[in-house]
């Protein structure tokens, strides 16, 4: 933790905050800096329970001049082992349908709407479970979001599931309703509004790995991304 980092958490944090009993991760951004003082910052974040669980902080990844920013839920087990975001099964699979969608190519930015692990201990061995963040949890771990899209400032942010969707468009929404759709980008900035660029939001590919018919789910999710590539073009 860098001594700005560190100062801001200790005279804004209160114990309780400190044990992340808050639910808050404000206090842990960088007053200055870009995404590498970010990432570095993430790595001390109490600002949920989730950290006391999770091998460590997975910060977001990618170009910081990316034009596509893409948002999941939070990290998987790989994820949580590795450090980096969608490197797991269901970020294979994204590559995929990114690549039949047009977007190979694209320098992309990745990142997740909760940066620690949230599972369960599976009651016999020890596999862990993934558990879905609390609007709580989602809400703490908002800064850190609200950061790298300041930072990245992309022309299209594509948000991978409810989760993410509910963490950048409120806990009203719901991804069958407004999937495939490109819609003004809202603002983080006090007062609402638009923040400038394009999202759109698909399914998360890991919902794509559960489905009973996967070959139609993941061409439903080629189908979103394919409109996210000519909004590019």
């Amino acid at each position: 933790m860098g001594p700005d980092t560190r100062a801001r958490a200790t005279s804004a944090s209160p114990a309780g905050r400190e044990q992340g009993q808050e639910y808050d991760a404000s206090p842990y951004l960088p007053r200055r800096g870009g995404l590498a003082a970010l990432r570095r910052a993430s790595a001390d974040c109490r600002g949920c329970p989730l950290f006391q669980d999770a091998t460590q902080t997975v910060f977001g990844t990618g170009s910081p001049t990316a034009r596509l920013f893409l948002v999941g839920e939070q990290p998987g087990d790989q994820e949580d082992r590795q450090g980096e975001p969608f490197v797991g099964p269901a970020g294979r699979l994204l590559r995929r349908a990114l690549a039949e969608a047009g977007l190979g190519d694209e320098e992309v930015y990745v990142t997740n709407a909760v940066k620690h692990f949230k599972f369960t201990t599976a009651p016999r061995g020890k596999r862990r479970i993934h558990k879905a963040p609390s609007l709580r949890e989602m809400s703490a771990c908002r800064p850190w979001l609200a950061a790298e899209l300041r930072l990245v400032s992309p022309r299209l942010v594509v948000v991978l599931g409810g989760t993410a969707g509910k963490a950048l468009l409120g806990n009203s929404f719901r991804v069958g309703e407004e999937r495939g759709i490109l819609r003004p980008m809202p603002s983080f900035e006090e007062g609402g509004g638009e923040g400038g660029g394009l999202l759109l939001a698909t399914v998360h590919p890991s919902a794509v790995l559960r489905a009973d018919d996967r070959e139609a789910a993941f061409r439903g999710l080629v189908a979103d991304l394919s409109v996210a590539a000519s909004a590019l073009d």
